[in-house]
C-alpha cells in the first residue's frame, strides 16, 4: 500500500486510490468494504447516503477484481462512489425527494451512470437531496434531512446536498450531482469540496430527469449534470469519463476539448467579482476571495477587480430566473406558465448575454466569483420558502437573493469550478467559483488545480 494509503485509504483522492487498485495495492472488494464500513460509522447524524445497493455494489466489487487480475484497465475501474438520489440507476429508486414519486424504480441507467460504470465505478447507493431539487437544503418527507459534517445545525447545501456531504465526511471519494440554480456549486462551497458545472450539453443529462418525463425527452434548459470530488484531479479524471455526445449527436459530434489556456497560475489573467447589485456578500468571504487574489497576484497572475467588459448582472439575473422558473415548474399543480413568445425573447437575451461573456474571455481567462452570499446556515423549517430569510453581515436579506451568483455561469452555458478558500471564524468552509469560456472545462479544472496546490485544498471536519 502506497504512503499515500498508508494513513488512512478512504482519505485518499480518488485518482489515487484509483492508481492503487491498478497496481493491485488495494482490492476493489477490500476497498469497497472500507466505504460501506465507513457509511455504516458515519452517516448516522448526517444522512448523506439515502439509498444503499451494497449487495449489488459488492457484487461488482468482485468483478472488478477479476477484471484487474486478468490485466484489464479502466478510469475507475474498482473505486466505489455514490451518485445524486435524482440518477437514475437501474434497480433503484429515483423520486427527487418529492411524495407522489416515492415507489418510482428506475428500469435503467442515465447515460452519465452508465458512463461511470463503463468506466469500472462501483454504485453504492444513492444521497440526498430536496424535493424537486428545488432548496438549498436536502430535507425531504421521504428520506429526511441530511446535514452538514462541519455543524450538524446547518444545511450542506441543495440540492446536491447529500453529495457534498458524504464527501466531506469522508465516506466516498467522489460523487455524480447535478445543477441548474447553483445545485453543484453551492453544496460544494458549503461543504468544502470541490464540484465543477460543465459547459452546458458537454454531459448528457438523459436519465436525470423527474419520473413522469420520458428519459428520451429534451431534456432540461440550463441543466448540466456534473462531478463533486475532494480534489481537483479528480474532477478532470471524472469529466474525463462523463463528456461528450449522445448517442445520435455522436454520429457527427467528437469530443475535442481544447486544453487549459496556461500552465503556470502566473500566466493566467483573472478577473475578480465581489459585487452584485442584488444581493450583499458576507464580509468574511469577501475577504476570503480578495485575500486569494491578492496570492494570486504575489505569484505573477494579473488580476482585475473591475472590468466594463463584465454583462449586466441584473439583467442576468432577470433572464435566469424568467427561464429558470419556467424549467422548474414544469409538472407542478398551479404552475404559472409564460407564452412561447416571452420564452423566446428570454431565449435572446441569453444569446445575447453569451456573446458578450465571450467577448469577456478574449482579455480574461478565468472569473473568480462567490459561489453563495454566505456559508452554510441553520437549517429552516419555514414551508413557505418565500417567507425564508438569511441574515448577511448582520442584515435578514431575501432567502433567494444569493442565486444570482450561480445564475452568472448558468446562464452563460459556462464552466464554472467551486474551489475551497477558506474557512469562517466559526470554522464553515466557504468556496469561490472558477468561471471560464464556453466549452473550455479544461481552463477552470486546470486553474483549479494550480490553486490547489499554492493555496489551499479540502481540509476535513474536526474530528473525521
Amino acid at each position: 500500500m502506497s504512503e499515500t494509503l498508508s494513513r488512512d485509504t478512504l482519505d485518499a483522492s480518488a485518482t489515487d486510490l484509483v492508481a492503487a487498485l491498478a497496481a493491485r495495492r488495494i482490492g476493489a472488494l477490500e476497498l469497497t468494504d472500507e466505504a460501506i464500513a465507513r457509511i455504516e460509522a458515519r452517516d448516522g447524524p448526517i444522512n448523506a447516503v439515502v439509498v444503499r445497493d451494497f449487495d449489488r455494489a459488492r457484487d461488482a466489487a468482485r468483478a472488478a477484481d477479476a477484471a484487474l487480475a486478468r490485466g484489464e484497465r479502466a478510469p475507475l475501474l474498482g473505486l466505489p462512489m455514490t451518485v445524486k438520489e435524482s440518477h437514475n440507476v437501474a434497480g433503484l429508486p429515483t423520486t427527487w425527494g418529492f411524495e407522489p414519486f416515492r415507489d418510482f424504480v428506475a428500469p435503467t441507467d442515465s447515460v452519465g451512470v452508465s458512463r461511470l460504470k463503463a468506466a469500472g465505478a462501483i454504485i453504492l447507493g444513492k444521497t440526498n437531496v430536496p424535493p424537486w431539487l428545488a432548496d438549498y437544503q436536502s430535507n425531504n418527507p421521504i428520506y429526511g434531512r441530511t446535514r452538514n459534517p462541519y455543524d450538524l445545525s446547518r444545511t450542506p447545501g441543495g440540492s446536491s446536498g447529500g453529495s457534498a456531504a458524504a464527501l466531506a465526511a469522508g465516506m466516498v471519494p467522489l460523487e455524480f450531482g447535478s445543477d441548474i440554480g447553483g445545485s453543484i456549486r453551492m453544496p460544494a462551497h458549503f461543504c468544502g469540496v470541490y464540484g465543477h458545472k460543465p459547459s452546458y450539453g458537454l454531459v448528457p443529462g438523459r436519465g436525470h430527469s423527474p419520473p413522469y418525463v420520458s428519459t428520451e425527452g429534451a431534456g432540461i434548459v440550463l441543466a448540466v449534470v456534473g462531478p463533486l470530488a475532494r480534489t481537483a484531479a479528480d474532477l478532470g479524471l471524472a469529466m474525463e469519463v462523463l463528456a461528450g455526445p449522445d448517442r445520435d449527436e455522436a454520429t457527427g459530434y467528437r469530443l475535442a476539448l481544447p486544453p487549459a489556456r496556461h500552465a503556470k497560475l502566473a500566466d493566467y489573467r483573472v478577473l475578480l467579482l465581489t459585487d452584485h447589485p442584488l444581493t450583499p456578500l458576507d464580509d468574511e468571504i469577501r475577504a476570503g476571495l480578495n485575500g486569494l487574489a491578492d496570492g494570486l497576484e504575489k505569484r505573477g497572475a494579473k488580476v482585475a477587480r473591475s472590468s466594463n467588459l463584465v454583462p449586466d448582472l441584473a439583467n442576468i439575473q432577470a433572464t435566469y430566473m424568467g427561464l429558470l422558473m419556467a424549467a422548474m415548474s414544469r409538472g407542478q399543480p398551479g404552475a404559472q406558465t409564460i407564452s412561447a413568445h416571452e420564452w423566446m425573447a428570454l431565449l435572446d437575451t441569453q444569446a445575447q448575454t453569451r456573446r458578450r461573456w465571450a467577448e469577456l474571455f478574449e482579455t480574461f481567462d478565468v472569473v473568480l466569483a462567490p459561489v453563495h452570499a454566505a456559508p452554510a446556515f441553520p437549517h429552516d423549517d419555514e414551508p413557505d420558502m418565500q417567507k425564508r430569510t438569511l441574515r448577511l453581515n448582520g442584515e435578514e436579506v431575501s432567502y433567494f437573493a444569493p442565486a444570482a451568483w450561480a445564475g452568472l455561469a448558468t446562464l452563460g452555458n459556462l464552466p464554472s469550478t467551486v474551489i475551497p478558500v477558506g474557512q469562517t471564524r466559526a470554522g464553515l468552509p466557504f468556496g469561490a467559483q472558477v468561471i471560464g469560456p464556453y466549452l473550455e472545462d479544461r481552463t477552470t479544472l486546470g486553474f483549479a488545480s494550480l490553486a490547489e496546490r499554492e493555496f489551499r485544498g479540502f481540509r476535513p471536519p474536526p474530528g473525521l
